[in-house]
């Protein structure tokens, strides 16, 4: 059953000061250790350039990219398709989408950006 009084504690405060001080022991024990960053490995190859390529071109157009559909490495680093949403619309199915080709250093860093198509979600591809 829910108390009465929600704000009252649940210890009343320590009348003097020697009720405040702790034995050492107790207080180590309760010091939480102080945390580490955790040192993230730079990762080299596919993941780290799809990730990068992303993380650019999101921070060029201002639109999280919903996906990468390809990726192939290329003689200075690597080229990879990206998905955007340009335009939300409803029903979902006519939004529009566009795929840029983003081209990426051996480091990760941004070479070039450049939009190849606009279509509809609901757009399938149809052999030619």
């Amino acid at each position: 059953m829910a108390s009465a009084q929600p704000g009252r504690s649940r210890r009343p405060p320590p009348e003097d000061d020697q009720d405040r001080e702790v034995p050492a022991r107790k207080a180590a024990a309760r010091a939480k250790p102080a945390r580490k960053t955790p040192t993230r490995r730079k990762t080299s190859g596919a993941a780290a350039a799809m990730r990068s390529a992303v993380e650019q071109v999101s921070e060029l157009l201002g639109r999280v990219p919903e996906s990468v559909s390809s990726l192939r490495p290329i003689e200075d680093g690597w080229e990879a398709e990206v998905e955007v949403l340009e335009l939300e619309r409803i029903p979902d199915t006519t939004s529009i989408l566009a795929s840029y080709k983003v081209t990426v250093d051996a480091e990760g860093e941004l070479i070039s950006y450049e939009r190849t198509r606009r279509y509809s979600r609901g757009m399938i591809d149809r052999p030619t």
